[in-house]
């Protein structure tokens, strides 16, 4: 029986191969990503040419071809492969009368449902104006446009709107950065950089849908506190949330770290995008680890391991330690898990033996350059036992006549910092 709510806009989506190696699989992506703007895949057209057409993106009768397939399907829109230029748009739209979308128009829009912070919101409206400012076209608004070499006093109607349309976009994105830099602020003073903790990074970075959240949940689920209250968003959908959440996870043997879920990759990620994202992505900079959790049992995880580090390398993390979390392990037939082969585990983040083994593999990581120490501070100093209190990671404090002795994990930083008040190294 048919879905009488079904309300979804049907889209035909469409692409030229030019010499893209991993063409096919832009293209499945880019009909989950139709799915995931709450649109529904009418059909698929592809063109298999060395490269595209400068002026309308097709070669002439694949136009006709697309016209008349819109027309026999009753859809009236065609999401494209490739970020277009203005032109290719407007002469796709001015020859076939329909309505032309490209990738990175979707894309915006996808993030723009998806935000739901303040900064989320900004983030993307800056990106959204930024692909807009070239796009402003006389032939959108009604005054006419006269072409002229002199002065402003010289020019049509339609040409001193169009500046000023675009004035406007830059003062609102001028605004918009302003408003963006506050919110980051306040937000940094919840950070580790704003305070005075030593405790360890962990930010899970990694492809859209990889499991990514579903990672954190299970971790948190490892936490001695109850942290149902805790938990992050998880839906098997794109970019199912934009924002960054950071956890502190409080271990039994009194290790504890802070874990980030970052914003997920894709794609053809528009580079406005990733500019208005950075302050987002900060919490991967400042990581003292990385796990990149990647979709084992999708066939393309080499293009998304790919995806994620080129994206990184473009907001400057380079250079971190990381953990490659294979997941989803359950569903690629004959893959043992969970398995830990060096830096790599396979696991399933729905598994808790799998997240037990992760949680194994980060400490490892984490805390290799570590040491467990007893440090005796005097009470005249007790200045320093507070610091040390506050930001270490204690195994057990005791006071005595000749001051506070304290058992504690510490960093390398710190095992010098506090090397006078050491002593005795404690076996792990």
């Amino acid at each position: 029986m048919e879905d009488l709510n079904n309300n979804k806009e049907r889209v035909i989506i469409a692409g030229v191969s030019h010499l893209q190696p991993d063409f096919d699989y832009t293209m499945e992506e880019l009909g989950s990503l139709v799915v995931a703007n709450n649109m529904e895949v009418a059909d698929v057209i592809k063109q298999n040419a060395d490269s595209v057409s400068g002026a309308t993106y097709f070669g002439k009768g694949k136009v006709t071809e697309i016209a008349e397939i819109a027309n026999a399907d009753d859809v009236t829109t065609i999401i494209l492969n490739d970020e277009l230029t203005p032109s290719q748009i407007r002469n796709l739209e001015k020859s076939t009368k329909l309505s032309f979308m490209d990738r990175t128009e979707l894309i915006l829009q996808v993030f723009s449902n998806r935000a739901h912070t303040k900064q989320a919101k900004l983030q993307v409206e800056i990106a959204k104006l930024q692909y807009q400012l070239p796009r402003i076209h006389p032939s959108g608004n009604p005054l006419d446009q006269q072409s002229s070499s002199g002065g402003l006093a010289n020019r049509g109607a339609g040409e001193t709107k169009l500046e000023m349309d675009r004035r406007v976009i830059r003062k609102r994105i001028d605004y918009l950065r302003t408003q963006l830099k506050s919110v980051d602020k306040t937000i940094d003073v919840q950070s580790r950089r704003r305070t005075n903790t030593t405790v360890p990074l962990v930010s899970l970075v990694g492809y859209t849908n990889a499991g990514k959240s579903t990672t954190m949940n299970g971790l948190l689920n490892v936490n001695k506190d109850d942290s149902k209250d805790r938990k992050v968003f998880e839906k098997d959908m794109l970019f199912a949330t934009l924002d960054t959440s950071v956890r502190k996870i409080d271990l039994e043997d009194n290790t504890s770290f802070l874990l980030s879920d970052t914003v997920g990759f894709v794609s053809k990620l528009p580079h406005n995008l990733i500019e208005s994202f950075k302050t987002t992505l900060k919490e991967a900079a400042d990581a003292d680890l990385l796990v990149q959790v990647i979709d084992v049992s999708d066939e393309h995880w080499r293009n998304m391991i790919d995806v994620t580090e080129k994206t990184l390398r473009e907001v400057g993390v380079q250079g971190k330690p990381m953990i490659y979390a294979f997941n989803k392990a359950d569903l690629k037939p004959g893959q043992q898990f969970p398995v830990i082969e060096g830096d790599n585990i396979y696991y399933s983040a729905l598994d808790k033996e799998s997240i037990e083994k992760l949680v194994n593999l980060i400490k490892l990581k984490l805390f290799a350059q570590y040491k467990v120490v007893t440090l005796l501070i005097p009470y005249t100093q007790q200045k320093i036992a507070e610091e040390i209190l506050r930001s270490a990671q204690i195994q057990s404090k005791d006071f005595t006549a000749d001051g506070s002795l304290l058992t504690a994990n510490l960093s390398p930083d710190e095992l010098e910092k506090y090397n006078n008040f050491i002593q005795e190294e404690v076996s792990k």
